[in-house]
């Protein structure tokens, strides 16, 4: 059974009423309601960043990485003015910071560009919330079950400070939706599928309803799911011509693909079928990753929510993570070598939001130096979203995104899990 061949829904007649239902599932509808007026949502969907102003401040004292370039400058200022840097360096070469102005004092501590975690599911403002405050100022979602995504994306983009600067991906593109056929009215008509989401008219469907409400990109997977116990993460759904088919329909509005997978079959499969970024991929073989490095494929590894698999009190999950994580390191190494991008991602899902440090941290476990760890959470991951003359690096004309550290990061990347201060478009928010 097929779906009819109807042309896609109208984002124009629909976004609005989208963003206040999502809105009310992520509990952001109080928030937006008391937020100054600003441009519309469809504006700011097609302008991808925020209508409102940022704030103003200047952040002194501390040292400042550049991780693009691994520089530190001591007694450093950055300067942030309407959520911009507008200055960054040295005090002698910025000069006298502007009068009135808050400051922040980081003396004797280290001063990073906020994080980005390119994987993570954020369905509340209370997880939004949550994520900035451990680090992720700008961050992919991994998918929402109802365009609660969609929502956040807009309190980010309204009252900044309080969400992650956020690429969505609105609904899952996978064999069996469940509820999230109620995510739309128009996905109603997949229902009567007896196989699901398989057939090259049914998954266009789901890629141009998750469009038309204004996703940024789409996920879809490979592979059953390693979270789960009763389903076998080798075992794979989708074949080659089917991805082919979700990377297409993408590609139709210029957007990207990310894909859950695990074995190698798969990977390769996803990979060849033109997907922007392949997510956990825990055996991935060297032909799959030669593949990439040609193709510019990004690597997620996800290696945080396959380190919590390990310590789960479901046996079959604890095996499994003690299983896939040294396969996985492994990998993210040979990728590394290779000169496969890496992107740091934690997964985080389920009211947990873990911290994108932790993922730096396990980066680094997998044999990576602490400055290449660090960018796959700066430069790495911000030009995988599209980012990279936004987020990433303070410097003139990048986000007023700051991390503020107590201690070396290069030495010991565990500070990067407990940030001292974190400013988010020239807002500081107190961390976790």
């Amino acid at each position: 059974m097929c779906v009819e061949n109807t042309p896609p829904p109208s984002g124009r007649l629909t976004r609005r009423g989208v963003l206040a239902g999502a809105a009310a599932l992520a509990g952001t509808s109080a928030v937006l309601a008391g937020t100054a007026p600003a441009a519309s949502a469809s504006s700011g969907a097609r302008h991808g960043e925020a209508p409102g102003r940022g704030g103003d401040l200047v952040v002194e004292g501390g040292r400042l990485l550049d991780p693009a370039t691994g520089e530190v400058t001591e007694d450093a200022v950055v300067v942030i003015a309407g959520g911009v840097v507008r200055a960054a360096g040295s005090r002698g070469r910025v000069g006298r910071a502007p009068g009135g102005v808050p400051v922040l004092r980081a003396h004797g501590q280290w001063i990073l560009p906020g994080l980005v975690d390119a994987h993570i599911h954020l369905n509340t403002a209370a997880e939004a919330r949550d994520a900035v405050r451990k680090g992720a100022t700008s961050a992919r979602s991994g998918s929402t079950n109802f365009y609660q995504d969609i929502a956040v994306r807009e309190l980010a983009r309204q009252a900044p400070e309080q969400a992650p600067r956020l690429r969505a991906a609105g609904v899952f593109v996978t064999p069996d939706l469940g509820d999230t056929i109620l995510a739309d009215p128009d996905l109603a008509p997949l229902a009567r599928l007896r196989d699901g989401v398989r057939s090259a008219e049914a998954l266009r469907r789901v890629v141009e309803v998750n469009l038309a409400r204004g996703a940024d990109t789409i996920k879809t997977r490979v592979n059953e799911r390693a979270g789960l116990p009763e389903q076998d993460p080798l075992v794979q759904v989708y074949d080659h011509e089917q991805l082919s088919t979700i990377v297409a329909a993408a590609r139709r509005r210029g957007k990207g693909v990310l894909c859950h997978s695990y074995s190698e079959k798969g990977c390769h499969d996803a990979v060849t079928a033109g997907i922007r970024s392949l997510e956990h991929g825990a055996f991935v073989g060297e032909r799959t990753l030669h593949e990439m490095r040609r193709r510019g494929t990004y690597f997620t590894p996800t290696l945080t929510a396959i380190a919590g698999l390990a310590a789960s009190p479901d046996p079959v999950l604890a095996e499994r993570g003690r299983t896939y994580l040294p396969v996985l390191k492994r990998a993210v190494l040979a990728a590394h070598e290779l000169g496969v991008p890496l992107a740091a991602g934690t997964d985080s899902s389920g009211g947990t939001v873990d911290p994108i440090g932790r993922e730096v941290e396990l980066m680094h476990a997998a044999g990576l130096t602490a400055l290449d760890a660090i960018r796959t959470a700066t430069t790495g991951a911000a030009k995988l979203l599209g980012l990279d003359g936004t987020a990433g690096r303070l410097a003139r004309g990048f986000a007023g995104d700051v991390l503020v550290v107590d201690g070396d990061p290069l030495a010991d990347l565990g500070v990067l899990s407990r940030p001292a201060r974190v400013v988010r478009a020239g807002f500081a928010v107190p961390a976790a």
